[in-house]
């Protein structure tokens, strides 16, 4: 297995014919979560992902398993709750860059994970393991898997690779931003955006966070600043790597995690950090000119065809 990721999938309601909630009589439906999206954009890019959570037992759960094992990815270590609901969510597109989303997760499958649903041979045969800042968020239970899955990977020597995925709404500043900067500091490869490091630092200059962070116990920051790109930090090195130019926006919820999908693939097939954070910038310019979490998320020979396609045409970026 060259990735597992740990958290919560849900089943994505999005309206037709108007992209107001109150004004649908008819709902599109689909599956998202993070860890997902990361999963199937990896696979999607010729490597092996695992995915770790637990889901309903219900005809939402049962779909969902099928889909994401449709898709690629090895879904052995899914469990199924046989009291609580698979989770669910709503999405409005109401522009490109206003999007609304509406959670109805609390109780659900996945927030029931506990550190004993953890199979450590399954992590430990990995070469990284993802982890997203909206897993521990979910419960108290969820937070200590995660603590124990990155315990797992230190002791076996599986890279950990944290994006924060600063979801407000799940839990308080405070606790958000504490065990943020707890992972934070057991993680080997960072993909935070400007805000935030600015929730867990204070700080908004790209140079000044990537520093605070690899202070913190990263040897590897990749920085995402939006359409500009992504800057990439080491101790040796720094730079900011540019984005590819869109013109329209479609739907841009699930690019980060094209972002990272992109990111991880690089680092897997040996490119340069700085080829990788490219691709990364690729897959997320990709994911948001389709509706959808992942549908946008390239293969490798579209990937390539972008890349190259932008290359040629001499794009200023």
């Amino acid at each position: 297995m060259d990735v597992v990721t740990i958290g919560e999938t849900m089943v994505l309601f999005t309206p037709e014919g108007s992209p107001l909630m109150r004004y649908a009589h008819t709902y599109s439906r689909k599956f998202g979560g993070a860890e997902t999206n990361v999963a199937i954009g990896i696979t999607r890019l010729g490597h092996k992902a695992g995915w770790i959570s637990k889901v309903g037992n219900d005809e939402f759960g049962k779909a969902m398993v099928s889909f994401v094992r449709g898709e690629g990815v090895e879904v052995s270590q899914v469990k199924t709750d046989l009291q609580a609901p698979t989770g669910l969510y709503f999405k409005e597109v109401r522009s490109g860059d206003n999007v609304r989303v509406e959670y109805y997760r609390k109780g659900s499958a996945a927030s029931k994970l506990e550190p004993s649903d953890l199979n450590e041979e399954y992590i430990a045969q990995a070469k990284y393991l993802h982890i997203t800042g909206i897993t521990p968020a979910l419960s108290d239970s969820c937070y200590e898997t995660v603590m124990k899955a990155i315990a797992i990977a230190k002791d076996n020597g599986v890279k950990i690779i944290f994006d924060p995925n600063l979801r407000r709404k799940l839990w308080s500043e405070d606790k958000a931003r504490k065990v943020l900067l707890e992972i934070t500091a057991l993680a080997d490869i960072i993909l935070p955006g400007v805000e935030e490091g600015n929730f867990m630092f204070g700080e908004s200059d790209p140079t000044k966070l990537g520093q605070l962070f690899l202070e913190h116990g990263a040897e590897l920051v990749i920085l995402k600043v939006g359409a500009k790109g992504a800057y990439y930090f080491t101790e040796s090195s720094s730079q900011l790597v540019a984005g590819f130019p869109v013109k329209t926006v479609i739907d841009p919820v699930g690019a980060g995690d094209g972002f990272a999908a992109g990111v991880i693939s690089g680092l897997l097939d040996g490119l340069s950090t700085e080829r990788a954070v490219e691709r990364g910038n690729a897959v997320g310019a990709m994911a948001t000119q389709v509706h959808g979490d992942f549908e946008g998320l390239p293969d490798r020979e579209e990937i390539d065809r972008f890349i190259n396609s932008s290359d040629s045409e001499d794009i200023n970026r």
